[in-house]
């Protein structure tokens, strides 16, 4: 064989190799684009792991539920807004049908629904750069997701939480606004209906939102192994819940820093589970093991038996608050203190390096 067979060989050889290993254009990640008064829903449906949803700005008047691992529904920032449709009258029996039938996204009064399998999470979805507003119970909500990332999310006059979540982990809330919902503007919780312990997270963070006008600015139940670092808490009733109960392992392993948790002063009246609410900054009840670090507490002021800058107190099932530390953090002008721990010693609750005025009991500052 001479060197000029040997060299086209070699040649023909290395350009199979390359058309083998390209990618096909078909493969190619898509970008589906959605204009006003076009479908979001249909949009999602159609789209596989790894592309884009864009929805253009606009008022869009529908929920949409999301399945599919590896997507991305993003809108092009507020004026992206998604508001509930108007209702429709089915007939008779096609709402017997449904009554049987599991509810959609819609019919349970929500927005965006991010949903994964019991056994088989939804993974690496991106919610991002728009608008909920206005649904009767949730704007974001996720049930059995993995690595979910919530970003530049406005989320408003919800009638129960602005964004939440159940089942799922290692989440990233960022940069997100949830204003004046009816609960929570940010909830996680191991689950939304069960009683159990606590479960891991994996590291979800809540980081850099603004929080604001709520029942509560952000709601942490039944987690362990959790980040709340950095988020603007005002104008609510309360403004950092860490929540317990009777079920072991308890909420906590987790950590509360750097958020700037001011004047949530609204008032909120009582609920089967907690008393009213009003004044309250950063609460543990029934939580063990958690850090509460270098947070900016001022002007949390009110009556309630949770009021204060930074609360420790029993559950309301009796649960005590066990090895928490509360540390480096700046309080003050709330009341009736700037640090209440209504536990008692035994609990090995440390509290140190605070820069504040006022405790109950006194000498925490």
């Amino acid at each position: 064989m001479t060197k000029r067979h040997i060299a086209y060989l070699a040649c023909a050889t290395a350009l199979c190799g390359a058309l083998l290993g390209t990618t096909p254009a078909s493969a190619a990640h898509l970008t589906h684009v959605v204009h006003p008064g076009e479908s979001i829903q249909k949009a999602v449906d159609a789209a596989q792991p790894g592309d884009t949803v864009l929805v253009l700005a606009g008022i869009y008047h529908e929920s949409v539920k999301v399945a599919t691992s590896g997507i991305t529904l993003r809108g092009e920032g507020r004026d992206t807004v998604l508001e509930p449709a108007a209702p429709t009258k089915k007939p008779a029996k096609k709402a017997a049908r449904a009554a049987r039938a599991e509810k959609s996204c819609a019919e349970q009064g929500n927005g965006i629904c991010v949903v994964g399998a019991k056994n088989n999470p939804v993974q690496n979805v991106t919610v991002a750069a728009l608008t909920v507003k206005g649904f009767s119970r949730i704007g974001v909500i996720a049930v059995g997701a993995d690595h979910l990332t919530v970003k530049g999310v406005t989320a408003e006059k919800n009638g129960q939480w602005g964004i939440a979540e159940e089942r799922s982990v290692r989440s990233l809330y960022r940069h997100n606004i949830a204003r004046s919902n009816g609960d929570a503007g940010l909830f996680l919780a191991n689950s939304i209906t069960a009683e159990m312990g606590a479960t891991d997270t994996d590291g979800t963070l809540i980081q850099d939102n603004r929080l604001e006008n709520n029942r509560i600015g952000v709601t942490v139940r039944r987690l362990r192994n959790l980040t709340v670092a950095g988020n603007s808490v005002t104008g609510n009733c309360a403004g950092v819940f860490v929540v317990g109960d009777e079920n072991k392992p308890k909420a906590g392993a987790l950590t509360v820093s750097d958020n700037r948790v001011e004047k949530n002063n609204k008032y909120c009246v009582k609920t089967a589970r907690l008393a009213f609410l009003q004044g309250s900054g950063i609460v543990l009840t029934g939580a063990e093991d958690t850090l509460v670090t270098r947070n900016l507490v001022t002007g949390n002021s009110g009556k309630s038996p949770l009021s204060g800058g930074v609360v420790l107190f029993k559950s309301f099932v009796g649960v005590t608050s066990e090895r928490n530390r509360i540390t480096d953090n700046t309080l003050s002008g709330n009341s009736p203190a700037d640090i209440v721990n209504q536990e008692d010693a035994k609990t090995g609750n440390v509290f140190e390096a605070n820069c504040c005025r006022t405790s109950k009991p006194s000498g925490l500052c």
